[in-house]
C-alpha cells in the first residue's frame, strides 16, 4: 500500500488521481483549502496553500509521492488581478511544499509537480517534445516559467514534476449546432485520456531511473477541426457552425475567459514517455471521445483531459 500525498486534489485530475488509487488500496491525503464534508476513500486535510505551516507538514512523513496539482484556473479574464492570484497560486503553494518538506525526516521518495504545456509556443510548423521544444512567450508562457522555476529552486532530498476536462464544452458546443472549427481550425489540439494520465504517473512512479521533464500528452495530437469533426460524429451531428476568431473574442468576454485557451496550437508530443517504454491505453482521439460521451449515448462514462502536462522529474540526491 503506498501512501500518496494529492496537494489540491480536489480538481479534475486530482478526482480521478484520488478516486484510482484508493481503488487499488493506496493511502491517499488530499491537501486542500476547502476540505467538503462529504465521505470520501481519500482523507482531506487543509492546508492554506501558502506556507509550510499546520497539521498537514507531518502528513508528507514517510509518503512514497507527493502530487502537487494546485493553482488558480486560467479560464478567467486576464485582469491584473487574476493574474497576480493565477501566478501566486502556483509559486507560493510549491515554495510552501519544498520548505515542508524539508521539515520532515523522511520526505516523500517522489515529488511530481503540474506545469503545463502551453509553455511551448504557437506551433503549426512542428511537434514540440522536451529535447527540442521552444519556449513561447506572453502571460502564459511567464506562468509556466515561473512556476516550473519555484520547482526546480527546492533544494530538497528528493523532487520530482500537470493543466481540466472541457469535453462537456464542447460536445454542448456541437449538441447547439455551433460544433465547428474555431477560428482557422488549423491550431494543434493535445490530448490525453484520464486513464493515460493515471497510467503514465504510475508509470514514473515505477521506474526510479527517470528524471527531467516529461510530457504528458497523446503522441498523436490532431487539428481543431478534425477534433471537431470528430466529436460531431461521435454524436451523430451533421452541421457545426464555423466559430470565426472575432466570434470567440465576443464569446470569451461574455463568458469571462480568454480566446487563447482555444486558439493557440499546442502541438506536443511526449518523446520522453515513449523513449521510456511506455505505451498508451487509448490510442486515438476517436476512442478517446467515444470513451468520454455520456451514457444514454454509449453506456460509457469517462473523461478526457484535452490538453496535456508537462512534469519535472528529481532523483533523491543521496
Amino acid at each position: 500500500m503506498a501512501k500518496i500525498i494529492l496537494a489540491g486534489g480536489n480538481g479534475f485530475i486530482g478526482r480521478f488521481l484520488a478516486q484510482h488509487f484508493t481503488g487499488k488500496g493506496d493511502n491517499v491525503i488530499v491537501l486542500t483549502r476547502k476540505p467538503t464534508s462529504e465521505p470520501t476513500a481519500a482523507k482531506q486535510v487543509y492546508w492554506d496553500a501558502a506556507t509550510a505551516n499546520g497539521d498537514w507538514v507531518q502528513h508528507l512523513e514517510n509518503a512514497d509521492v507527493l502530487i502537487n496539482l494546485t493553482g488558480k484556473s486560467v479560464n478567467c479574464r486576464y485582469t491584473a488581478k487574476n493574474k497576480r492570484e493565477i501566478i501566486a497560486s502556483r509559486v507560493n503553494a510549491t515554495d510552501a511544499l519544498g520548505q515542508a518538506i524539508r521539515q520532515v525526516q523522511h520526505p516523500p521518495k517522489l515529488w511530481i509537480n503540474a506545469a503545463s504545456a502551453t509553455i511551448y509556443r504557437h506551433a503549426i510548423d512542428g511537434p514540440q517534445d522536451e529535447l527540442t521544444g521552444e519556449i513561447g512567450t506572453g502571460f502564459s508562457v511567464d506562468v509556466c516559467t515561473k512556476w516550473e522555476n519555484a520547482f526546480y529552486s527546492q533544494h530538497t532530498p528528493a523532487t520530482l514534476a500537470p493543466d481540466g476536462g472541457v469535453m462537456p464544452y464542447y460536445r454542448n458546443l456541437a449538441r447547439f449546432g455551433l460544433g465547428g472549427r474555431q477560428g482557422n481550425g488549423l491550431q494543434c489540439f493535445s490530448w490525453i485520456h484520464a486513464q493515460d494520465v493515471i497510467h503514465s504517473i504510475e508509470f514514473l512512479m515505477q521506474h526510479e531511473e527517470l528524471e527531467g521533464d516529461f510530457n504528458l500528452a497523446s503522441p498523436k495530437p490532431i487539428p481543431n477541426h478534425y477534433f471537431m469533426t470528430t466529436i460531431r460524429q461521435a454524436l451523430r451531428i451533421k452541421f457545426g457552425l464555423r466559430a470565426r476568431k472575432w466570434m470567440l473574442k465576443i464569446g470569451a468576454f461574455l463568458l469571462g475567459t480568454e480566446t487563447e485557451l482555444l486558439l493557440k496550437s499546442r502541438w506536443v508530443v511526449p518523446a520522453r514517455l515513449l523513449e521510456a517504454g511506455y505505451t498508451f491505453k487509448v490510442q486515438t482521439i476517436e476512442e478517446a471521445v467515444k470513451l468520454c460521451l455520456p451514457a444514454p449515448v454509449l453506456g460509457h462514462v469517462s473523461e478526457m483531459e484535452p490538453k496535456n502536462a508537462r512534469f519535472p522529474r528529481y532523483q533523491p540526491s543521496v
